[in-house]
């Protein structure tokens, strides 16, 4: 297809629609910056793209620094004078935000609003659809999880959607798991039962690394005779894995349909503003959501398998298997909460390895050796005390090169991996969720070293300690616990770092089981621990 050009206007009926400003709001909290914001959007107008999203639409408390919105008036102050032909948008979901406080169109502020719902409150929705169509303003729906909907279900959305007429229908991959025939089908369908006055969108995630090669596809497929709007964001910025990069298909575009993008203003504001905020949280293509993509799920079954930080990819994916159809589309923590405890837990019987240990610290001094740098830092120290006292020494997931080791405990599928070759002849206590991914002998039950009256608590050396009250001791010291430092190196050895963690909600989860078990075990830090009580 050639595109006629204007006076420099694209004036391709295919058009490109940045959501940096609101789908990349999930990495900062929305909390660009006033001025980043309308810089932002300066740079957009520039390069002549033809919407711009600029946040969301919520009932929320206002602050000019973030992108959300409780209605149009907020968001004068951000747009542009002269706008050249860039229409501007916002999305609402349609259960966070009362369409009561939406004014009626002005044409001052944004021409669009974006819609969204899921397959479950698909009326509820389109009643809200109608309601800013009544308002004046172009609607954009946008269903969540277009490949959730079987072939029937979505000829009975398009159905209702041809009904109330708004101005474009999207197909959204939330799940990131299109694949290029399921994109052909979707678009078939929708193509020849969509009324031809209606706009169809495309919105892609990065979770199988196909985002730029579907939208290419998207363009090779469209009807000529259809308008469509394809959503990018710059530098792909958007709730992990990410978004299709604007800057990518805008030179697409301009090579293969011969638009006028000009991309350097896109470029810039990726160096100004973007690029950086990479550092908060990296967003791009990862093993672990391209597994949920896989079985089609909710994003954030992965996300919080992730965040234990104590799985390996293939776990991830064993677990994420596992989930039943009807939980896939809603998320449900607790749900995933009992199958990643399930799949944790082993029962196994640990009452003469129990016995057998009891029997050989009674009347020891205990030396438990945390991974934290502070081991290397108070080297000397640690030695001192370990030549007076004698003690037995368990380490925590790992082996030292700097100190002798009697037992190593582990209950880290990740970190028993990185033991291979290191072990030498010392005990390996392992707890029992580790079963299938080691041949070891000495099995603890994990679910007693794990769970309480409190709830549960995964953390390593936190079980070890639990371990040692099983076994009678009354007095531990400990080296190398230091919690979770923001600055400076939290480990030994490089190789444990975890992106995964969370930092300062780590340490206060922590520090109250470690207060809780001060209350039956004196425990001595050998180094400094932010789990230690100051006096």
């Amino acid at each position: 297809m050639v595109c006629k050009l204007i006076c420099g206007v694209n004036m391709s009926n295919i058009k490109l629609l940045d959501c940096t400003l609101r789908d990349g709001g999930y990495i900062n909290d929305w909390n660009f910056g006033f001025h980043t914001i309308k810089s932002i959007i300066r740079k957009l107008v520039d390069s002549q793209t033809d919407y711009v999203e600029i946040g969301f639409l919520r009932n929320c408390e206002y602050d000019r620094n973030r992108s959300l919105f409780n209605n149009c008036g907020e968001m004068l102050p951000i747009l542009p004078e002269k706008r050249g032909n860039t229409m501007f948008t916002a999305m609402a979901l349609h259960n966070k935000y009362d369409v009561h406080k939406l004014e009626p169109y002005d044409g001052k502020t944004i021409d669009a609003v974006r819609v969204t719902f899921h397959d479950y409150d698909i009326d509820e929705g389109l009643a809200f659809v109608r309601s800013v169509k009544a308002k004046g303003y172009k609607v954009f729906c946008n269903p969540i999880n277009i490949m959730g909907y079987s072939d029937t279900e979505i000829l009975e959305l398009l159905k209702k959607v041809n009904e109330i007429q708004p101005y474009a229908f999207s197909v959204v991959d939330t799940f990131g798991s299109m694949m290029r025939e399921d994109l052909q089908r979707i678009y078939s369908l929708i193509e020849h039962n969509l009324d031809p006055a209606i706009i169809i969108g495309l919105h892609l995630h990065e979770n199988l690394a196909l985002s730029y090669s579907l939208a290419q596809d998207f363009i090779s497929i469209k009807a000529s005779g259809r308008g469509s709007v394809i959503d990018g964001s710059m530098l792909g910025m958007g709730r992990v894995p990410g978004n299709l990069c604007l800057e990518l298909i805008m030179d697409y575009m301009n090579r293969a349909q011969g638009t006028v993008y000009d991309v350097n203003p896109v470029l810039d504001g990726i160096d100004d503003h973007i690029a950086q905020l990479k550092q908060i949280e990296p967003w791009g293509y990862s093993t672990a959501y391209a597994l949920s993509a896989k079985f089609n799920l909710h994003r954030n079954y992965a996300e919080f398998l992730l965040n234990k930080g104590r799985l390996r990819a293939k776990q991830i994916n064993q677990i994420l298997a596992s989930i039943e159809d009807h939980k896939k589309t809603a998320y449900d923590e607790e749900y995933v909460e009992e199958l990643y405890q399930k799949f944790q837990n082993h029962e196994v019987d640990d009452g003469q390895l129990l016995a057998d240990l009891r029997q050989e610290v009674s009347g020891q001094h205990i030396l438990i050796l945390a991974p934290g740098y502070s081991l290397i830092e108070k080297q000397a120290e640690i030695n001192a005390f370990i030549k007076q006292q004698d003690p037995i020494i368990f380490s925590v997931n790992f082996v030292p090169e700097q100190y002798r080791v009697d037992y190593i405990f582990c209950s880290n599928a990740t970190r028993y991996e990185a033991l291979e070759g290191k072990k030498g002849d010392r005990g390996i206590l392992v707890t029992s969720n580790l079963m299938d991914v080691c041949d070891e002998k000495m099995f603890l039950s994990y679910s007693d070293l794990c769970f309480d009256e409190k709830g549960k608590c995964d953390n390593s050396a936190i079980m070890l300690l639990k371990l040692l009250l099983k076994l009678e001791v009354r007095e531990v010291y400990v080296a190398g616990f230091d919690g979770y430092r923001t600055e400076g190196v939290n480990y030994i050895a490089s190789y444990m770092i975890n992106q995964h963690t969370k930092g300062q909600e780590v340490n206060r989860r922590n520090k109250r089981y470690v207060a809780d078990i001060r209350k039956q075990m004196k425990i001595v830090f050998l180094t400094d621990s932010v789990y230690e009580e100051k006096t």
